[in-house]
């Protein structure tokens, strides 16, 4: 037998308002706006008419068609981001949202998003208040720092510090450190639209602290080390350690200094992470904490507040009060602005930190790092055994 041709399958496929008629199709009616559902069975439709004119030649099937626009129109009903679970084995994974909040972040976050709040109304004044101030005083209790700023994420923090403080100017970075940790966010780029001039130095395995002083010259505004969160240089290798470049910042000043120029040089840490407990007596890799970057002698130091942090995605930058007070009074600050409910989940979070062994167990992505392997592995057997009894036999 024949195939049908392709002008009679084309001519035999339904109008929009018969398929929208049909039994499945009009039974999800009172759920969507009917221009979003008459879409749903275009978008049906169409999907048949590009098979048959890409060589299908199979008979249309009417009822298939309008399980296919059913089928369209629930998936608009569903959330589109929706629970998993992590089998991955990587704790903080950006692609499944990194870190999980704690208990006590969901509650505020709730409390904040349910009505009016304090979010920039000093109540104590009766007058109008900063929203910077409902995380500064606890950022600065738990890192030593002077003062703090929190904006919605890290690159946020990076492009900000680079364009208040080296924008037109140099910044000096090892080419070891030029990094790009995911969605094609690499320093060069960062640095080249913050309108830094990039100064690389040293190699890509060995930079050394020689390299950075031969760099220096008048127009040099910052010294940046970028820590390396998501990859290693093992082997033969070698970093200038922060104390290292805070003595050579320091020798450029007093030069500048001597010869009456008022400009420093800058020391600031890209550090990422963000961890405010040092995970290694968890059996972790070694991460330096925010507090340990300032008493190593870094002007200001920018991360995460979903990372290692356990909070919610912002990007926080602690340090010297007068440089943090420039970065607040800059226009970026107010674009990159977090909302009340972020700031309401960063707060708890914090505040959780003030006892380290509470932060511990309370703070997912705390407790399941310091979880120990054979916990882990007792975890992942109960999982393996429930899916097995829960999956039908042949489906992976």
């Amino acid at each position: 037998m024949a195939p049908t041709p392709a002008r009679d399958l084309l001519r035999s496929l339904p109008p929009v308002e018969e398929v929208l008629r049909s039994p499945q199709v009009s039974a999800l009616a009172p759920l969507l706006p009917h221009d979003i559902l008459a879409d749903c069975v275009r978008d049906a439709v169409d999907a048949v008419r590009s098979a048959i004119l890409a060589g299908s030649r199979e008979p249309v099937d009417g009822a298939a068609l309008a399980d296919d626009a059913c089928a369209r129109a629930l998936a608009c009903l569903r959330p589109s981001l929706r629970r998993v679970v992590n089998a991955t084995g990587v704790v903080v994974h950006t692609n499944l949202g990194r870190s999980p909040l704690a208990d006590e972040a969901v509650h505020a976050v709730t409390e904040a998003a349910r009505g009016y709040s304090t979010l920039e109304y000093d109540t104590d004044a009766m007058a109008r208040g900063s929203r910077h101030d409902h995380v500064e005083g606890l950022l600065c209790a738990l890192t030593g720092a002077e003062a703090a700023i929190a904006v919605n994420n890290n690159a946020a923090a990076v492009v900000m510090v680079l364009a208040e403080f080296a924008q037109g100017r140099e910044a000096v970075v090892s080419r070891g450190e030029l990094v790009e940790i995911g969605g094609s966010f690499r320093i060069p780029d960062i640095m080249a639209f913050s309108r830094a001039r990039m100064v690389e130095v040293g190699a890509t395995n060995k930079t050394h602290a020689a390299d950075y002083e031969r760099a220096l010259t008048p127009d040099t505004a910052m010294l940046l080390k970028v820590h390396p969160s998501n990859y290693r240089i093992v082997g033969f290798s070698e970093q200038v350690g922060m104390r290292e470049m805070r003595a050579l910042a320091d020798a450029e000043n007093e030069r500048r200094r001597a010869a009456g120029v008022e400009d420093e040089v800058l020391v600031y840490e890209d550090q990422g992470s963000g961890a405010f407990i040092n995970l290694a007596c968890f059996g972790a890799y070694a991460e330096p904490t925010v507090a340990e970057s300032l008493r190593g002698g870094c002007d200001l130091v920018s991360f995460s507040g979903d990372k290692l942090l356990g909070g919610p995605q912002a990007g926080i930058v602690v340090g010297s009060k007068q440089l943090i007070d420039r970065l607040k009074k800059n226009p970026l600050a107010r674009a990159m602005r977090l909302d009340k409910m972020t700031l309401a989940a960063l707060e708890a979070t914090l505040r959780l930190y003030l006892d380290p062994e509470r932060a511990l167990a309370a703070i997912p992505t705390l407790r399941m790092l310091s979880e120990p392997d054979g916990a882990v592995r007792e975890r992942a057997e109960r999982l393996a055994d429930a899916l097995r009894r829960a999956v039908p036999a042949g489906c992976t």
